[in-house]
């Protein structure tokens, strides 16, 4: 490593890849690191009188980005202070997943991917549900022109099911999902685009602070 000093304003300042000087910066002498052929920048941070006062330094991983490699490390107390999180958090999930720190990424792989499976069969009956209320409505005696649902553990592919088996055969949808916590969605669909061009509007104002949550609505023609 190389130091270097050069003045604000200098030519050879102005090649050194940095983010700029700070707007309270006096005007003295800056100083640049060299590391011959790796990299030259600004020397910045906090110094220290002697090594041994960073007691130790971790290097953690490297990341490429944009043709360089960014090298990430710890130093000095931050060592300790992360060695004491590591290890609280070791403990924490070795009685979660009941399983010791040499098993904790083979557990949580076979908790995603039962997770991933779960959340399929769970998509797949949405579905077959959907299509069997939207078979249920259109196979009753007297169909109404309308159907309103809201259904808290619904998603958006549930929504358009519905909209795509019962709306081309003219009945108007109108269906919302989500809990009472957090967003949710609606749909308004019809065969006809003009009908909910004129709806739409409106039940945006009813959907939008005082009224975030509606469990409930019925449409009258």
């Amino acid at each position: 490593m190389t130091p270097h000093w050069y003045r604000s304003g200098t030519p050879e300042l102005e090649r050194v890849r940095s983010r700029g000087l700070p707007d309270d910066f006096d005007g003295s002498e800056v100083r640049v690191v060299e590391i011959e052929g790796i990299d030259t920048n600004m020397c910045c941070g906090t110094h220290v009188s002697n090594l041994s006062h960073l007691q130790c330094i971790k290097l953690l991983h490297t990341e490429s980005k944009k043709g360089s490699t960014l090298l990430s490390y710890i130093a000095g107390g931050r060592v300790g202070h992360y060695l004491e999180r590591a290890y609280s958090n070791e403990r924490t999930l070795n009685q979660l997943l009941s399983v010791s720190m040499d098993e904790h990424r083979e557990s949580v792989e076979k908790l995603l991917k039962s997770n991933r499976v779960a959340a399929k069969v769970t998509r797949a009956q949405l579905r077959e549900i959907a299509q069997l209320m939207a078979q249920l409505h259109l196979s009753s005696p007297s169909p109404r022109p309308f159907f309103n649902l809201h259904r808290e553990d619904g998603d958006t592919e549930f929504m358009n099911v519905l909209g795509n088996e019962l709306a081309p055969k003219g009945v108007f949808v109108f269906v919302t999902v989500g809990g009472e916590r957090g967003a949710g969605h609606f749909l308004l669909a019809r065969g006809n685009d003009d009908d909910v061009a004129k709806l739409g509007p409106k039940l945006k104002k009813f959907l939008t602070p005082p009224l975030p949550y509606i469990k409930f609505w019925t449409l009258k023609f």
